[in-house]
């Protein structure tokens, strides 16, 4: 299954949808404006549910981002503390991220098979991502390890 993100250049907030490979709305991403750290808000976009909340952890050395559907937590984001490459942990699933941050193209795999892989589109107004997700099962997950780590990415370019 195949989902793509567009963020806008000029935004004060995140704001932006996320469409399916046949361009229909599929969810909505929404930021907090005057926060401390990054807190985003994914809805559904044909219910308008809250889907899932990431909410960045402030006081901590490294970028970390909590994910939490229905209210509660099911993942965490962890920038590791590396020289050469940035490192991801994510806690809550057996997953293992990989690949270029800087570029935005890197795969997240569980014990050597593909979840999901992710490639920022070139030559796009405003940066465009193609994520393809292995499960219909890990799209919400998915979906928000891709964003906790634009954050990450975002923040540090910053």
């Amino acid at each position: 299954m195949k989902l793509y993100m567009k963020q806008k250049v000029f935004s004060w907030a995140d704001r932006f949808t996320v469409k399916d490979a046949f361009g229909n709305d599929c969810y909505y991403v929404q930021g907090k404006l005057f926060s401390w750290g990054k807190q985003l808000f994914v809805y559904d976009a044909a219910s308008g549910a809250e889907a899932a909340f990431i909410k960045q952890k402030v006081f901590s050395f490294l970028p970390r981002y909590e994910v939490y559907v229905g209210g509660a937590q099911v993942l965490e984001i962890v920038k590791e503390f590396t020289f050469l490459r940035p490192r991801y942990t994510i806690s809550g699933k057996n997953w293992d991220v990989q690949g270029d941050f800087f570029a935005h193209e890197y795969s997240v795999t569980q014990n050597g098979a593909p979840v999901v892989a992710i490639a920022k589109e070139w030559l796009s107004w405003g940066d465009t991502y193609a994520i393809d997700i292995a499960s219909p099962a890990d799209e919400i997950a998915a979906l928000a390890t891709v964003l906790a780590i634009d954050c990450a990415v975002a923040q540090q370019n910053n």
